[in-house]
């Protein structure tokens, strides 16, 4: 798969504390497994011209009280809490000057940001996923970029999960409705 630089960015969702750091709230092997996969992929598309662009996903404490349907801290227990360790990238994939930062407050990371206008305003079209959690945060936040156009390719060996079936599933669903999937060796950028 060859992929012009100037018209894709690498997508790294949710790679924090909370999620790839044994101390984290939602600590998934899977997740902290992804971290040295996804910082040679991010590398190198950095050294081809590649934009990067990092989500966060981040709760205000209040951020649920009184909902209704969508409560996060109920379904899964209190976790990247604005201001807190947890909700901070791990230090092994440092984001770095021009870089973007989408901080997002539910599973897609087009949900109320500024993601889509920021994309369309440079151009770009390829969406490389990677990052956690394969069957939550990054299967909704690829096929939202499938839903708007874009064009969504997740990169299987750098993708974090709970469990393989998991990640199976998310995988294969993408693959079947929305979007593509590839291994980081089987990018290249020209």
């Amino acid at each position: 798969m060859r992929l012009e630089p100037d018209s894709t960015a690498v997508v790294v969702v949710d790679m924090q504390n909370d999620f790839c750091h044994p101390d984290g709230a939602l600590y998934a092997p899977g997740s902290e497994g992804a971290i040295e996969p996804i910082a040679a992929f991010v590398d190198d598309a950095r050294d081809a011209g590649v934009q990067v662009v990092f989500t966060r996903d981040v709760h205000p404490p209040e951020q649920f009280e009184g909902a209704h349907f969508y409560d996060e801290f109920e379904q899964w227990g209190e976790h990247v809490v604005e201001g807190s360790w947890g909700a901070e990238i791990v230090e092994e994939l440092p984001v770095r000057a021009g870089d973007h930062v989408v901080e997002k407050h539910t599973y897609d990371a087009f949900q109320r940001t500024e993601l889509e206008g920021w994309l369309n305003a440079r151009g770009i079209r390829n969406l490389l996923f990677t990052g956690t959690l394969a069957n939550v945060c990054v299967l909704h936040s690829a096929g939202s970029a499938g839903l708007r156009d874009f064009r969504p390719i997740l990169v299987e060996d750098c993708i974090g999960h709970l469990e393989d079936a998991h990640k199976e599933y998310a995988l294969e669903h993408a693959d079947w409705l929305f979007g593509e999937v590839a291994s980081a060796g089987d990018v290249t950028f020209a």
